[in-house]
């Protein structure tokens, strides 16, 4: 998460992992896992900020990996997927949604900014655009290109682990890892 692109609109796009986490460990323990993480690299390396862990740990380690992670057990049962590579695909398809459901959140976050806090003149102290100018700034690029790199890295790395059977690799109950 440390290696951020910037993008137009003041914002940035990163790779996270976080649906990769939820689906090796479970949403709860890519929760904890990326939240130490992202308290880490605040206090550490000043990336992402100390009054903004917050906001980070929601969007982040939160909604990224249940949205995706729910998202990657949804299609596995709708569309009923049994075999590894359906698992691997289910898997980028869900990393596309998490990441892309973080931004939204980000977004948003960042959108009602000028609603919530502004100075005395009137100017926004933190996101000075509004929702019509934040969500696509960063939906734009992380719909198109890190949503997509984010599927891609995830589906890849399930399908390793499915491959190598994997001891880190959950899957739900009475299920084998590869077919």
């Amino acid at each position: 998460m440390m290696f951020n692109i910037p993008l137009p609109g003041a914002t940035t796009g990163h790779a996270v992992g976080g649906v990769l986490i939820a689906i090796v460990v479970g949403p709860w323990g890519a929760f904890l896992s990326i939240s130490i993480a992202l308290v880490i690299q605040a206090l550490l390396f000043g990336d992402g900020g100390i009054t903004a862990i917050g906001a980070n740990c929601l969007n982040i380690a939160f909604v990224m990996p249940f949205v995706g992670y729910f998202a990657y057990i949804i299609i596995a049962k709708v569309v009923g997927i049994s075999s590894g590579k359906g698992k691997a695909i289910a898997a980028g398809i869900a990393g596309w949604f998490g990441l892309n459901a973080a931004a939204l959140a980000t977004a948003v976050e960042f959108g009602i900014q000028p609603l919530l806090h502004t100075g005395a003149d009137g100017r926004a102290f933190y996101a000075p655009y509004p929702l019509s100018v934040a969500i696509p700034a960063m939906m734009l690029e992380h719909l198109i290109v890190f949503g997509v790199v984010e599927g891609l890295v995830t589906g890849l790395v399930v399908r390793y682990l499915q491959q190598s059977r994997s001891a880190w690799m959950l899957t739900p109950a009475g299920e084998d890892t590869v077919e």
